[in-house]
């Protein structure tokens, strides 16, 4: 039993970082298939339309049987946020992706996708939500992994090297057809770096927008499915109006069906329910300290599927960006532990051989070393809690 309790404990602790790990596959998976559906000739705004009609599909009925005995009711408040988080998480962050995409390359965009960790940190500090505590060791881990996560980014999209011929699956779902494009010129760089870059504030700002939505409304899965809602209603009004041949609505029994299907219900739906957990257990920071490594996994799938190369770069800049993930982590399983120390405590009740959990009060100034705890039954304790 003791040796059951301890696995249990250590899974528990490894949850938030196995759900992250999933979010940062099925982002991966999304963006192979975002590949062949652009290959196969859809429309990148009617995708996202299609992608958010199939998460609200999915998402809303499994939101109204998982959580159908503790959901709170509905506020002006909840449906405000919920029709942010559509917009900046959903409709207009996707969209100003994929415009980005077609105005400057593949490449370039993703390179910008990782700047998320650094203006997520910087803008969280801002807002109270993180502290920088750059004398302490967990603030020193937190800044110095930001940093290693998007040099290791940045390192393994722009520097090549000698290729490395660690496999060859010789699979190529492109099989070596590309739609031509048209000739980038500088006006349409400049106008794609600000999408991208746009996409990126906006991608923060539905992280802000969420973790305050899941105090105020704590059921993942509801949250994901008012955020899927406002997302797809946004997003097929933008599509009708930018797009109006219906010809390009149809969907078959293709590649295209497949690509929305996959990233509305997987990664829409069920990842999106995943963030919110996460960022309900860990904040803002700890989910965007994940996203550089979507770039690993999109160049693995790259070489398993699409036959592209590994490169040199590739390799250094995944070290790179494994090793600031796990910095980033290690800071803030510090900063947990000490949260932990003002947590209610478990005590056992005399005479009754059970447990009961004791309500207790912290007394003193946030800013002082030292708090003391008063129990609301009246009874007066000290304990001491570093605050650095």
């Amino acid at each position: 039993m003791v040796k059951m309790a301890k696995i249990c404990n250590v899974i528990h602790e490894l949850k938030p970082v196995l759900l992250m790990v999933a979010v940062q596959m099925a982002f991966a998976g999304v963006n192979v298939l975002y590949k062949l559906a652009a290959n196969d000739g859809m429309i990148l705004p009617i995708l996202v339309a299609y992608r958010f009609i199939f998460s609200t599909a999915f998402i809303v009925p499994l939101a109204l049987f998982v959580e159908r005995k503790k959901r709170p009711n509905l506020t002006w408040m909840i449906l405000l946020q919920a029709f942010c988080c559509g917009l900046f998480g959903g409709s207009l962050a996707q969209n100003l992706y994929v415009k980005a995409l077609s105005l400057t390359s593949a490449t370039f965009a993703a390179a910008t996708t990782n700047l998320i960790p650094a203006i997520t940190f910087l803008l969280a500090v801002c807002f109270g939500m993180e502290r920088l505590g750059w004398k302490t060791s967990s603030g020193a881990a937190k800044i110095m992994g930001t940093a290693f996560g998007v040099g290791g980014a940045m390192l393994l999209t722009f520097y090549k090297g000698v290729d490395l011929n660690l496999w060859k699956t010789n699979v190529n779902l492109l099989h070596g057809q590309h739609h031509s494009s048209h000739v980038q010129n500088s006006s349409n760089m400049v106008v794609g770096s600000l999408l991208a870059i746009g996409s990126c504030i906006s991608y923060f700002i539905w992280l802000i927008i969420q973790t305050n939505m899941v105090k105020r409304y704590p059921c993942p899965y509801s949250v994901t499915a008012l955020t899927s809602t406002m997302g797809a209603i946004q997003a097929v009004v933008f599509g009708l109006c930018t797009e109006r041949n219906w010809a390009d609505w149809k969907l078959g029994w293709n590649i295209r069906l497949l690509t929305v299907a996959y990233s509305g219900m997987l990664a829409s739906g069920l990842m999106f329910t995943f963030v919110a957990c996460c960022v309900q257990m860990r904040g803002p920071l700890y989910v965007s300290a994940f996203n550089p490594l979507l770039l690993v996994l999109v160049a693995i799938a790259g070489s398993l599927v699409l036959n592209e190369s590994l490169h040199l770069g590739s390799l250094l800049g995944a070290i790179l960006i494994i090793f600031g993930l796990y910095a980033v982590l290690w800071g803030k399983g510090k900063e947990v532990k000490k949260v932990a120390q003002l947590c209610p405590i478990r005590e056992p009740s005399i005479g009754t051989g059970e447990s009961e959990r004791s309500s207790l009060e912290v007394v003193g100034d946030s800013n002082s070393k030292h708090s003391g705890v008063r129990s609301l039954n009246g009874e007066s304790r000290h304990i001491e809690v570093v605050v650095t």
